[in-house]
């Protein structure tokens, strides 16, 4: 049996960045899968879940109401990891298409003021397990690297291998 794909993406090359993790057909629609890592799998501390459940509240309003997007995004959440975030969206843009409002929404989570978004009983399943400091400390430090990243690194999975239950491995650029 095959793993899924993103768990056939070798994690100790990647790299924090916005990649193309999968592109769906669902009827006559394309989807396409972001894979918007903000932490070095395995190399460095994962996200605190209170501050995860804080970015994703801000950054899914922010992205739900954006004019030009609000219509584009079917979704915005966290990665079981907690190294970063998965943005599915309409037809098949490339991920350097993404990074101009991607980053629009870091510098927001990363300046937000007030409370956190939807974080009530009535609107929340947690909604005690925020960290809106926390959740700025991390936006800020994901805008910083991607505005001073190499722009071809941060949008291509590095060559890796996929690994498939059998212990066959069969190496690819993605």
């Amino acid at each position: 049996m095959d793993l899924i794909p993103s768990f056939s993406v070798d994690h100790t090359r990647i790299i924090p960045g916005i990649f193309e993790s999968r592109v769906d057909t669902l009827g006559d629609e394309l989807v396409t899968t972001f894979d918007v890592r903000l932490k070095q799998p395995n190399a460095e501390p994962a996200i605190a879940p209170a501050a995860m459940h804080t970015i994703e509240h801000v950054i899914a309003t922010f992205l739900r109401n954006h004019p030009d997007w609000k219509d584009q995004l079917v979704y915005w959440g966290p990665m079981g990891c907690l190294t970063g975030f998965y943005i599915i969206v309409k037809g098949r843009p490339a991920a350097a298409d993404m990074y101009p409002i991607l980053l629009d929404a870091f510098r927001y989570m990363r300046d937000y003021e007030g409370d956190v978004p939807g974080a009530t009983p009535e609107n929340c399943g947690n909604y005690l397990m925020h960290d809106l400091p926390m959740a700025k400390w991390e936006a800020a430090r994901y805008v910083s690297y991607l505005e001073t990243a190499d722009k071809t690194a941060i949008f291509t999975y590095p060559k890796t291998q996929r690994l498939q239950l059998d212990g066959e491995r069969e190496f690819f650029d993605s």
